[in-house]
């Protein structure tokens, strides 16, 4: 397993924190925009199906 040599500084840190953090937003974004149209039934790019009953009550998408 490879181990740095050297202390990372706290700039470096602090920016590649900063990055990881951005990427955890940008996908939060995605999602929180695709519920949202699924709730308001614009979605074009998701597809779902509803649960149907059956004469054995068994659920079927």
């Amino acid at each position: 397993m490879g181990v740095p040599k050297k202390r990372t500084s706290l700039s470096k840190k602090r920016i590649s924190k900063n990055i990881w953090k951005r990427k955890g937003y940008s996908v939060y974004l995605k999602a929180f925009s695709l519920g949202r149209s699924l709730l308001n039934g614009n979605s074009k790019m998701f597809f779902y199906g509803w649960l149907k009953k059956k004469s054995n009550d068994k659920f079927k998408i």
